[in-house]
């Protein structure tokens, strides 16, 4: 059990992370793998670099002071290539980098320098009964720290949301349930070999932590979050399958349409493959189409 973890920023006055005006803290890791995550610097459990290309003068600083020889320069006046496999994560770059062209994504931080950063804004909480939002990546995914951070939020009275795929053991979800006050839940794809497909992952312990969080009389607490992907959540069998399961819960009546935008430049300076490249954001249509599917089912709909 640890008392550190690992981020990758904090968001101050967000205003889409739950009720009013709040403090998102992103942590990194993950256990999915879905195609269009919009944050794929939280994915990785480690830290890594980001290169900014249009930042670069190409100084060649950054291979000169790299212990690990994971930076290199193939020609004469060309950009960096960065070795992903070599690179261990120790920021030297990024600190020499005279332009910020190279960030390390990731920092350790202890529960108390936690709060004490989110100290900074209570009085945007008081003001607006906003609170501390726990983002990723997967929270989840770092369990021990995520559930002490949660405490130490309780204690100070901060409200409390997790933002979340759901994806966890049940005794994790069970653990940390308690200290969460609302939840931003995801729900993408109903059937379980498309949820494998384009998450990596069953969808099974998703739907059952949903369950019990709807069995705890906790219902009203939750609002269900689809990614409206072209192609992939916005088929009319997805959506067909996800509201005949949404309607099987007792109290969870509230669901945000998330549409689909391109993030193509995050993969690029990560580095990592963006299987999107050929979608687009869903037309007013579809959005329409599926906000009108689940109303009839008695939802409440936020586009």
């Amino acid at each position: 059990m640890t008392n550190n973890g690992l981020i990758f920023d904090i968001k101050r006055f967000a205003v889409h992370d739950g009720p009013g005006i709040r403090t998102t803290v992103f942590m990194k890791g993950c256990p999915l793998r879905c195609w269009w995550c919009h944050n794929p610097e939280g994915i990785s459990p480690k830290n890594e670099l980001m290169f900014f290309e249009y930042k670069c003068i190409r100084c060649r600083t950054c291979a000169g002071v790299c212990p690990a020889g994971a930076i290199f320069f193939e020609n004469e006046g060309g950009f960096p290539k960065i070795e992903r496999s070599l690179c261990i994560g120790c920021g030297i770059c990024a600190d020499a980098c005279p332009t910020n062209a190279i960030r390390l994504v990731g920092r350790v931080i202890n529960v108390e320098e936690l709060i004490e950063e989110l100290e900074r804004d209570v009085l945007f909480y008081d003001k607006s009964s906003g609170g501390v939002t726990f983002s990723g990546g997967e929270p989840l995914a770092q369990p021990h720290f995520l559930k002490e951070a949660l405490k130490r939020c309780k204690e100070r009275g901060f409200h409390t949301a997790l933002d979340t795929s759901g994806f966890a053991p049940r005794d994790t979800f069970v653990e940390v349930m308690d200290y969460v006050d609302f939840f931003l839940f995801d729900l993408k794809l109903a059937k379980e070999e498309h949820h494998k497909k384009y998450t990596g992952v069953s969808n099974e312990p998703i739907r059952e932590n949903l369950r019990l969080l709807d069995d705890a009389g906790r219902g009203k607490d939750v609002l269900l979050r689809l990614p409206v992907i072209p192609g992939i959540t916005d088929t009319n069998e997805n959506i067909e399958g996800l509201v005949e399961f949404a309607s099987s819960l007792k109290d969870i009546r509230q669901i945000e349409l998330l549409p689909f935008h391109d993030v193509s430049e995050k993969y690029a300076r990560l580095s990592r493959e963006y299987k999107m490249l050929d979608h687009s954001a869903p037309p007013p249509a579809t959005m329409k189409r599926i906000k009108e599917a689940f109303e009839r089912a008695g939802f409440s709909v936020k586009v």
